[in-house]
């Protein structure tokens, strides 16, 4: 891999290669953009296939952040880390210490919090050894509530736009996963009276869904065929594929995970099949919004109510997809670029002094 070459692919700023062999940690904090203010991405870790793999990871997602900030009008830019390994070792503690080491040394610029295979309570550990980590324990802890939130209002947005109403009562649902964000998704569904068809390669969270909600449980691989309304991902990325497109009965893509379109040509197809995509760093952007939050003090309400926003930031993507007659994911980016140029464009005011 020639790595100037990947970072300046997407004018990433900055990426740091960590080592530590007492406690086995191989971590990478990629800082793609500080505009509109220092770089805040969670901390995935993961056992990836190669170095490789787990640097374009790291890349893609901190660009995302980036995009995810400025369209939720935080004043954030975008990083992320990511540590390889086994995300099931009970011994913690040092690895996620020496983490912490690793992102006081960046002075600020880059914040972490908590991310696939990571909790609040690792987080705890990185909090000894540097301020710059949010997602603690006692204060917003899992922001798993106000992204589950998000994607329900985002949803909402999405049928708003291809419907004509935004009433989500009696259409199905096809869900992919069950974990935290789905979880919160499933049960603002359920009580608006979504017909849902769930699925998770944890059967054991399926179970305790179908026997919340009374949803129907399928196989995980055959999401995809069931004919539906909406087909939510939240899971892991890249399930809007050349398999998937082909077997989707559904109008509408909206979910809470991350890197939906496994590339970019998926959502041009998306808009040719005539399916309605909601930009996956669009509508999940609560979990972004709830660390933000605490970081400036606020309570789990105002939090809430920001992500909120979500539903009319989405009327504006596509709004602004149709009059260009772009994709959405597109229209997203350029919603995203134009808030980065204009702060980034601000002139400084000198203010006087003595």
């Amino acid at each position: 891999m020639d790595l100037f070459k990947s970072l300046s692919t997407y004018s990433h700023e900055q990426l740091v290669l960590c080592h530590e062999p007492s406690c086995g940690y191989h971590g990478i904090i990629a800082i793609h953009d500080t505009t509109l203010g220092p770089a805040l991405g969670g901390t995935r870790f993961w056992r990836y296939a190669s170095t490789d793999e787990a640097i374009v990871d790291a890349l893609r997602l901190a660009r995302g952040m980036t995009y995810k900030a400025s369209v939720a009008g935080l004043n954030l830019g975008g990083g992320k880390a990511v540590i390889i390994g086994d995300n099931k070792r009970p011994d913690r503690e040092a690895l996620f210490r020496v983490h912490g080491r690793f992102i006081e040394s960046l002075g600020g610029r880059y914040i972490t919090a908590e991310d696939v295979g990571t909790s609040p309570s690792d987080m705890e550990y990185v909090r000894q050894e540097t301020n710059h980590v949010s997602g603690l324990q006692g204060r917003s802890g899992d922001p798993s509530p106000v992204t589950g939130y998000g994607v329900y209002v985002g949803m909402k947005a999405t049928a708003k736009v291809r419907w004509g109403n935004d009433s989500l009562t009696g259409k199905t649902i096809a869900v992919q996963g069950c974990g935290h964000v789905a979880s919160f998704l499933i049960r603002h569904l359920h009580k608006e009276g979504a017909k849902l068809l769930v699925t998770d390669i944890d059967a054991e969270k399926v179970k305790r869904i179908v026997s919340e909600t009374g949803a129907t449980a399928v196989a995980p691989d055959t999401i995809y065929d069931q004919k539906a309304d909406i087909y939510s991902p939240n899971a892991l990325g890249a399930t809007i594929n050349d398999d998937t497109l082909k077997r989707l009965k559904v109008e509408i893509i909206a979910g809470g995970a991350n890197n939906q379109l496994a590339e970019e040509r998926h959502g041009e197809q998306l808009e040719k099949q005539g399916l309605t995509y909601a930009p996956d760093y669009v509508i999940n952007g609560g979990g972004l919004i709830s660390v933000y939050g605490e970081r400036e003090g606020w309570d789990h309400e105002r939090s809430i109510r920001k992500a909120g926003h979500i539903y009319d930031t989405l009327l504006l993507v596509y709004a602004l997809a149709k009059r260009d007659k772009i994709p959405t994911f597109e229209a997203a980016d350029r919603l995203a670029e134009q808030r980065i140029a204009a702060i980034g464009g601000m002139g400084r005011i000198w203010v006087g002094g003595g």
